[in-house]
């Protein structure tokens, strides 16, 4: 599994109603995408949930790294680039991925923690899989991610949440404008 997510900042004078627009437009493509558990079209705006600046981006839960690949090459990331320009791409190997009890995200959460070099690295890496598989099974939430980055030795959490998910530290809060989920309903449970 993989996970992979692009930010395109956008000018202050930018009309967010075509960000809106763009992803409702864009959302139903995704819809049977044979090996994506979900798409996030997701929203910074300017002075919302601690934003200071208005960010569009996606974030993907794809089954498999050859599917991102495949994203890639057959020219469907160009939509992108021919709007916004190109984006760096983080991408991440998922650690653990769960559905949620929930059905609705309004919210992604997503939040970066170092992993200090003098640490139980599978220690730590198995109590990341223990700590997103109970994230998942409380009120509220649709799914819950961890995923790694070994170059940088960076943890990533993602959670799609029906609440505002501040409450969880000190994460980026994004809106959901659309949720793509034709795989989600195919994670392992929380209680799994």
């Amino acid at each position: 599994m993989m996970i992979a997510h692009y930010l395109h900042r956008l000018p202050a004078s930018y009309d967010i109603g075509l960000i809106r627009e763009r992803a409702k437009a864009r959302a139903g493509e995704w819809d049977a995408e044979p090996e994506l558990y979900f798409k996030a079209f997701l929203l910074r705006e300017a002075g919302r949930f601690g934003a200071i600046a208005s960010n569009y981006s996606s974030l993907y839960l794809w089954r498999r790294d050859d599917a991102v690949r495949n994203f890639l090459v057959s020219g469907r990331y160009n939509i992108v680039t021919d709007t916004f320009g190109r984006a760096d791409i983080q991408t991440r190997f998922v650690l653990d991925a769960r559905k949620g009890t929930h059905a609705e995200a309004r919210f992604a959460y997503k939040e970066e923690l170092d992993i200090p070099v003098d640490a139980d690295l599978a220690a730590d890496l198995a109590g990341e899989v223990e700590r997103n598989r109970k994230i998942a099974s409380r009120p509220g939430i649709v799914a819950a991610a961890v995923g790694l980055d070994p170059l940088t030795w960076k943890l990533t959490r993602v959670l799609l949440s029906a609440d505002d998910p501040r409450e969880h530290g000190p994460g980026v809060v994004f809106q959901i404008l659309r949720l793509a989920r034709p795989l989600l309903q195919t994670l392992p449970d929380a209680n799994l």
